[in-house]
């Protein structure tokens, strides 16, 4: 059980048992999922931070920008992150760490969704490993270049971790073996993104710059490609759509995490996956 202090008339703080609306609040705290294990705050919204931690029994600072509480009762831990502001960004770069310009930088966003990020996440070696969920780490959706630069920065979104717990939680209802839903393409900085645009490639203003996109597979074994889910002896689309299924079945339970659903069949540069997101609107694509 969260508690929450309440003031009393000399200005002191003593514990309490939260009523149920305030029970209610702490439980959103850990998402639709129930496994979300950090919330990020914008700048503007910072000032949040400490009602949230004053509803768990402990807490300490980590850094500058995170504030690591646990439930007193039942061990449980949240880090609270405060972005790092997006007007840091400076030519392209925050520090050594090449970002680039966001769609929004060029021209006028075509609808709020593509407006640019709030801020960013400082990820360094010290906090890569900070669980964000009980499956996934801040360091599984970084930007795949700039290998030896750090600190490097990251836009990622509560809904999509929480989609992506959602999605691993309903293929174990039904049976599949789901222990690591591995993530081929996390957040991707617009110049990285840029990289890859053109025909058949990345879209200009792709998901992942966003921080609510992820490629994945299902990857128990850890051998870097989508397993046999299906278990007739071959990784094909049909492997695929048993994880779409899922993508699908959460979206129908969860309307506010709806977003984009794409099919990558196998080729012979890269071994098949399928794109998520929560861009707020259904989308579709590729051969399901």
């Amino acid at each position: 059980m969260l508690v929450a202090p309440v003031a009393r008339a000399s200005g002191q703080e003593t514990p309490r048992e939260p009523r149920p609306s305030q029970a209610s609040a702490a439980d959103t705290i850990f998402g639709r999922s129930g496994r979300l294990l950090a919330r990020f705050f914008a700048p503007r919204r910072s000032m949040e931070v400490e009602p949230i931690a004053r509803l768990f029994g402990h807490r300490e600072a980590k850094g500058t920008s995170t504030v690591a509480v646990t439930d007193s009762a039942s061990g449980r831990k949240m880090s609270l992150i405060t972005l790092l502001p997006f007007g840091d960004k400076v030519n392209g770069r925050v520090g050594d760490y090449h970002i680039g310009r966001f769609p929004a930088e060029k021209r006028k966003p075509r609808s709020e969704a593509y407006e640019n990020p709030d801020g960013f996440i400082e990820v360094t070696p010290a906090n890569k490993d900070t669980p964000v969920s009980e499956h996934f780490r801040l360091a599984d959706f970084l930007t795949h270049d700039q290998k030896n630069v750090w600190p490097k920065y990251l836009v990622l979104r509560e809904a999509l971790i929480d989609k992506l717990e959602l999605v691993i939680a309903e293929l174990q209802r039904r049976g599949v073996k789901a222990q690591h839903l591995s993530i081929v393409s996390g957040f991707r900085t617009p110049e990285y993104n840029q990289k890859g645009v053109g025909r058949g490639g990345r879209a200009r203003d792709s998901r992942h710059q966003f921080g609510d996109a992820a490629d994945i597979v299902i990857d128990n074994n850890r051998d870097g490609r989508m397993d046999d889910l299906n278990h007739d002896g071959r990784v094909n689309a049909k492997d695929m759509r048993i994880l779409a299924d899922a993508v699908e079945s959460v979206e129908r339970q969860y309307p506010e995490l709806v977003g984009g659903l794409g099919l990558y069949r196998a080729t012979r540069s890269r071994p098949p996956f399928i794109h998520v997101d929560t861009r707020g609107v259904r989308a579709r694509w590729g051969r399901f």
